[in-house]
């Protein structure tokens, strides 16, 4: 269990610490990015001792994070030994160090803050209007800097110009004794600056930070979820973040790391998206799954294997070293085996959770991937994910049971879950309408996979073509035409009423009749041959002479029957097939919303400019 404490701090005493290195952000917290603006407004809030909020620390004894300064602490600060992490209140305690103690120009705005001692102490002054910035030689400057609007360069000419420098806040008794020195005959002047110490500088040295400090034993996971329930106005912190900076503690680099394998895998189009999260599940997957064989026959209960977030950040050092070549491997294995389904690219994969279970399983076959029976139940398990739609949720625990069962299922074993689980009905085909669906683009990769050739040109959709041609999902009863027949959208932007084609020849259909662009193509120049033409409607699972009679719902009920096919091959499980309603024309005065995919018109993506990378690439894999 967590504990904590909470107690009042000065502000004073918090800044020390962060210069002394007492406090110190642990190393995933991001940078400091604070603007002029929000500092000037935290300043001014602290002046009339406004709340601005706790602070978060963690006790680092028995931590393995990396500690690190606040951004302008000095050396000394960055060599200490023992030190809190501050978990939240960086930006805060950054912009506060930096303006109000550290003798030198705040980063990246290379400003000094003064008072304006009068405006300050006029009420009728929105605070943060007498807080006035200086260039860093704290002269500025107008008309391109020709002319000298105020010289504060000096502390004589602060003096003169009743301008009280913000980081000298916590130090201001020499200050003042110039300030009297320079001021010795006007007393107004000085009780002036009497009055400005007594109400505002006074403020910060009376100011407590309510601060919230967690225990040593707080877990790394609880670090994790505190981080992510305090900076909600951030980027949400996850795992690769703390493993980062954990592995750090060890020496070992893992973000140098991480950045020369990403970009090795993002090369293949299908792996472009891959988190460095996914790749430490994998990584988990790896290395628990080779604890348990080892505590195999000699435990009771051997370790699970899993890919919790729980798992990730038990992970060791030692665990990553030892694993990730060769779960790149399995990754880059996962692009090849993609590619011979014919999914290319991160936009056409089914899931892309399913991918780090993939790699997982081809990093621990290794080159037993070269023999056609694990290339076949792999092939069988993936389909089976893909239209049982079963990684959609809940995906941590079936990675570790398809981890567990393929192999075992490779060797001899029992069915995977995942093969057993899977189930499709018709009527989930029919209704398959938008393109986020994992079955919906399973369809598309399926047609592709099975042969179909494109309407035009009879062409093979193979990684070249695909890319060349800019080929994607459209229409074969076009949607104009189904609109203007009051065809209901249920049934013509389902995927049944879609294909692969390629940009050319889907301008080429239009928005016709398929017996009017059936004609188009075979009158064309050059002409397609009729009896080819019927040969590259079957190879989309289409029935010609349904097409060339305009019968819908003819030619809907065929197509249904053939996609099925194409799946009870896949996933090697017959599909239940419910009978389909009648498709009902649209209601009288209906005007059918749009799909949610909008993929009628030559919208598919060009891709030209990576396919000889692609081609290479997969050529060194194979």
């Amino acid at each position: 269990m967590t504990t904590f404490t909470t107690n009042p701090v000065s502000l004073h005493t918090l800044l020390q610490r962060c210069e002394q290195g007492d406090i110190k952000l642990p190393d995933f917290q991001r940078n400091w990015v604070w603007d002029e603006y929000r500092i000037r407004s935290l300043i001014a809030s602290l002046s009339q001792a406004f709340p601005v909020g706790a602070l978060m620390t963690l006790k680092s004894s028995g931590k393995t994070f990396t500690p690190r300064a606040i951004q302008g602490a000095p050396a000394p600060a960055e060599a200490a030994t023992e030190s809190e992490l501050l978990l939240d209140g960086q930006q805060r305690m950054t912009s506060l160090y930096q303006a109000l103690v550290r003798q030198a120009p705040i980063d990246k705005i290379d400003v000094f803050y003064y008072f304006n001692i009068e405006m300050a102490l006029d009420t009728s002054v929105d605070r943060e209007d007498a807080i006035e910035a200086l260039p860093k030689d704290r002269v500025l400057r107008t008309n391109f800097g020709k002319d000298i609007v105020r010289d504060l360069s000096t502390p004589e000419k602060e003096y003169e110009h009743l301008r009280f420098p913000l980081n000298q806040v916590f130090d201001w008794d020499r200050w003042q004794e110039g300030f009297w020195d320079f001021w010795e005959g006007d007393k107004a002047k000085r009780d002036r600056f009497k009055l400005f110490k007594d109400r505002i500088l006074e403020a910060f040295k009376k100011y407590q930070v309510p601060v919230i400090s967690l225990d040593s034993s707080t877990t790394n996971e609880a670090v994790c979820l505190v981080f992510e329930k305090v900076n909600t106005g951030g980027k949400p912190l996850d795992a690769f973040e703390l493993i980062t900076a954990m592995f750090a503690g060890k020496g070992f680099k893992l973000r140098e790391d991480w950045a020369k394998r990403a970009a090795a895998l993002k090369k293949f189009r299908a792996l472009e998206k891959i988190a460095p999260t996914e790749f430490l599940q994998g990584i988990a997957l790896l290395h628990s799954k080779a604890q348990r064989d080892a505590a195999e026959g000699k435990e009771d209960r051997p370790p699970p294997v899993s890919a919790t977030r729980n798992a990730l950040l038990a992970l060791p050092v030692e665990a990553y070293q030892a694993n990730a070549d060769r779960l790149q491997l399995g990754f880059e294995r996962a692009a090849k085996f993609l590619h011979t389904q014919r999914i290319y690219r991160t936009l056409d994969l089914p899931y892309q959770s399913q991918i780090v279970p993939l790699a997982a399983i081809l990093a621990s076959l290794g080159d037993r991937w070269e023999h056609e029976q694990p290339k076949q139940r792999v092939r069988t398990w993936y389909w089976c994910g893909v239209f049982g739609e079963l990684y959609g949720s809940a995906i941590e625990s079936r990675f570790a049971k398809d981890l567990v069962e393929v192999l075992a299922w490779i060797d001899g074993g029992s069915e995977p879950s995942t093969v057993k689980d899977a189930s499709v009905r018709a009527s989930r085909i029919r209704e398959l309408r938008s393109r986020q669906s994992a079955a919906y683009k399973g369809v598309n990769a399926l047609l592709m996979k099975s042969g179909a050739t494109d309407f035009r040109s009879g062409q093979d959709y193979d990684h070249a073509v695909f890319f060349d041609e800019s080929v994607d999902i459209h229409h074969i009863f076009p949607r104009d035409w189904c609109q203007g027949q009051k065809l209901h959208p249920a049934a013509f932007d389902s995927i049944v009423n879609k294909t692969p084609l390629s940009a050319k020849t889907n301008r080429t259909l239009g928005g016709v009749a398929p017996s009017k662009y059936l004609n188009r193509l075979e009158t064309a120049n050059p002409p397609v041959d009729p009896a080819n033409l019927d040969g590259y409607l079957r190879s989309h699972a289409i029935d010609p002479a349904r097409l060339r009679a305009d019968d819908f719902h003819g030619f809907f009920a065929a197509r249904l029957d053939g996609l099925l096919d194409l799946i009870d091959d896949a996933t090697k499980r017959p599909a239940l097939r419910d009978v389909p309603p009648a498709m009902e024309a649209a209601p009288s005065g209906h005007d059918p919303a749009p799909p949610l995919d909008q993929d009628d018109g030559g919208e598919a993506e060009s891709e030209n400019a990576v396919l000889a990378d692609d081609a290479a690439l997969l050529s060194e894999v194979r």
